[in-house]
This record gives C-alpha cells, sequence and structure tokens, in this order.
C-alpha cells in the first residue's frame, strides 16, 4: 500500500491504519504517562516509584497529599491501564502536588498480591508515614524502610484487613451504652 494516501487521522484509502505505525504511549521520568479527570497519572512499577518520586519531588512536588489503595478482586479486567502495564489485584495510589505550578500528579501502582511490599515514600515526603500505616492497616500492603509500620486504626491483634474485598462483613456486632441487651 506505499501508494495509498494516508488521511490526518492515520487511516489509508480503505479505511485501515495500515500505514500508520501505533504510537508508544508517552512517557515521564521512564514510566507510562496518561491523563485522567485533568490530572496526569503515572504507573510506576513498584520499583520505580522512589525513583519517580524523587525526580518529581525535585521538580517542585513538594507534598504527598494521599496515600491510598484499591483492591479490585472483582474487577481484574481494567481497560484503563497503558499498554505494558499488567493490572493487579492491588493498586497503591499517590497524589502528589507542585503548589509552585498548582498541579496534582497521581501514580497508580500495580501491586501484585504475592508480593505486597512496595517502598516507603517516608524518606522524601515525611508526611506519608501516617497515610501508609493506614494503608497497611486496612489493606495489608507493607511499606520497606517504614520507621513504625504498625497498626493505626484497627487493635493491634486484629486479624485481617477490613477493606479487602474477600475479608466478611459485618463481623463486629454494634453495642449501643444504655442498651439493655448488653452485656
Amino acid at each position: 500500500m506505499a501508494d495509498a494516501e494516508v488521511d490526518e487521522a492515520g487511516t489509508d484509502e480503505a479505511g485501515t491504519d495500515e500505514g500508520m505505525a501505533t504510537p508508544e504511549p508517552p512517557e515521564l521520568h521512564g514510566v507510562p504517562l496518561t491523563e485522567s479527570l485533568g490530572d496526569r497519572v503515572l504507573h510506576p512499577a513498584p520499583g520505580e516509584l522512589l525513583r519517580v518520586a524523587e525526580a518529581l519531588r525535585d521538580e517542585g512536588y513538594l507534598m504527598c497529599i494521599d496515600v491510598t489503595a484499591v483492591d479490585y478482586l472483582t474487577h481484574g479486567g481494567r481497560r484503563d491501564l497503558p499498554a505494558g502495564v499488567t493490572p493487579e489485584r492491588f493498586e497503591l495510589v499517590v497524589i502528589l502536588m507542585s503548589h509552585r505550578e498548582r498541579r496534582r500528579i497521581r501514580f497508580r501502582v500495580q501491586v501484585p498480591e504475592a508480593e505486597l511490599e512496595v517502598p516507603s515514600l517516608f524518606g522524601l515526603y515525611p508526611g506519608a508515614e501516617a497515610l501508609e500505616r493506614e494503608v497497611f492497616d486496612m489493606y495489608g500492603i507493607r511499606f520497606s524502610d517504614h520507621p513504625d509500620l504498625t497498626r493505626i486504626l484497627m487493635p493491634e491483634d486484629w486479624e485481617g484487613h477490613p477493606l479487602r474485598k474477600d475479608y466478611a462483613v459485618g463481623r463486629i456486632p454494634v453495642q449501643f451504652k444504655g442498651d439493655p441487651g448488653a452485656h
């Protein structure tokens, strides 16, 4: 099809895109970059998290405003990840902010269920300490080199992680003060 004309959309006269190479997804600091709800979204692997976070801190993203996680136990076939990023059951979500640029950037780190550990951001963003403890407490994702990785919401002897999708619902009976049935 060397003689076929290709239009601006990259399709040839027959409506196929044979004449065009598939564009590579954009990258920032060597990791895939997408956009969602007006924010840039980076998709680093767990081993790339600290390197990319440090590069962004050096560029002015000085505040970590959130660290949380998602359990995709029942939604494994997500289509919103860029090519080359394999969906995992757990996803760590980190949001950094640059006050100078008045912009946020989000990380979506796929965390394999068999290896629930990522590096702690505490060394770069000390404010992430309590947020990482909450993720550990609720989802069981461990943060290597965290200064105090202990439960923050549940009692120390609590078994399990309440925000996992396979955690049993309704295991704690609610008792109100003054309830005649309470013992």
